[in-house]
């Protein structure tokens, strides 16, 4: 396809392939710009009532003017061949960058932010993804976030018959291809798998397990194939322990929140949840280190809450006296601690003479008080 024309577009690159279509780089004669080109699936050739529908909906996705969702331009026709011309979006796909390992926690609520905003302009104009998956989501070399294929799963689909191919359409396009099928799988909603209509909400949950797979490195809801990983979707909750010691309290709440099965009691929209981002990115530092997994139940709520108090008693006296007092002389001392994946969640108290760190302890993550003049905490 390198050097071919279509219309007044020349494909210059390819770009990769997926359940929607070949997409590659071209130069749009009339404009002089680069553009991402998708070439349509050979259905729709051949189904004029489908193509018919595809159009109606390509239209629908054209008025979303976002920053961080690239922008469908128009659907063109040549030789018969129908293609989607959009925003050409430089820069790895989430999938490539969590293959390095997970995201640092700063990088991931940055991009978490900028994926909720997306989310919420197309939720406001009706339009919902159906297939947030971090293949689906970019990041440009100057660091803003694109979100991809916005609203197109929809578009593919039209209006089947049947509705698990009109909510699951990557699955029903490509269901031959293994990789494609697990890929998507993996970021539906319990109701989407189950073939029930989907809403906004439906992009919540797929956002939460985007959320969990950037701070753990690990899918949500992973499997050998594609049963197993629907059955863990619809019966399983994710492991909580991979979540790193560092990830606040109202973050691990919120991914709780997110993959609610039941769509009653899942965050209703993006605007929420960026919220609670933004409210866990302005909070103190120190309310991490008693951080509990989303599970844990209200036991696990009150154990935190009576750790912050015990952590805030015994060092409200040696501030105090800190007050007082000269300051003492400069300590340097190597900490042995037990096992932990979080060396640097820890704090110092005020007069300089104790140490609060977070590491595993019994098979759990603990709160550990030392002294600096002790060798034990």
């Amino acid at each position: 396809m390198i050097g071919t024309k279509l219309a007044h577009f020349t494909i210059t690159a390819h770009l990769g392939s997926g359940g929607m279509g070949d997409v590659y780089q071209a130069t749009d004669s009339k404009l002089g710009r680069s553009v991402a080109i998708k070439l349509l699936p050979e259905a729709f050739v051949h189904d004029a009532e489908r193509a018919a529908r595809f159009e109606r909906e390509a239209r629908v996705l054209a008025s979303l003017n976002h920053p961080n969702i690239a922008a469908i331009y128009g659907i063109e026709e040549s030789g018969g061949r129908k293609f989607l011309v959009m925003e050409l979006v430089l820069g790895e796909t989430l999938a490539e960058r969590i293959k390095r390992g997970a995201l640092p926690l700063e990088e991931s609520l940055e991009i978490a932010t900028q994926i909720t905003d997306a989310l919420e302009a197309a939720h406001e104009k009706g339009i919902t993804h159906r297939d947030l998956k971090p293949a689906n989501i970019k990041t440009t070399p100057e660091g803003k976030v694109k979100v991809l294929d916005f609203g197109l799963a929809k578009a593919f689909a039209g209006e089947a018959a049947n509705p698990v191919n009109s909510n699951s359409p990557t699955m029903s396009l490509m269901a031959t291809q293994q990789g494609i099928i697990l890929g998507t799988a993996a970021y539906m909603s319990p109701e989407q798998a189950k073939g029930k209509e989907v809403d906004r909400r439906t992009d919540i949950f797929a956002f939460g397990a985007v959320l969990y797979e950037m701070l753990t490195g690990r899918q949500a809801f992973g499997g050998e194939d594609i049963a197993d990983i629907l059955s863990r979707v619809l019966r399983s909750e994710p492991d909580w322990k991979l979540l790193p010691a560092n990830v606040p309290a109202r973050i691990r709440e919120l991914l709780g929140l997110c993959l609610q099965k039941d769509v009653k009691n899942r965050r209703q929209t993006a605007t929420d949840v960026r919220i609670d981002i933004k409210q866990a990115l302005a909070e103190p530092v120190a309310a991490t280190l008693v951080a509990t997994p989303a599970r844990g139940g209200r036991l696990g709520w009150i154990v935190a809450f009576a750790a912050l108090l015990l952590v805030t008693a015994v060092l409200a006296v040696p501030t105090v006296r800190h007050l007082r007092e000269t300051p003492p002389p400069e300590t340097r001392t190597d900490i042995v601690t037990p096992a932990t994946n979080d060396p640097i969640s820890f704090a110092l108290s005020p007069d300089g003479r104790q140490i609060v760190f977070v590491a595993s302890g019994d098979g759990a993550s603990r709160l550990w008080l030392r002294s600096l003049a002790s060798t034990t905490a």
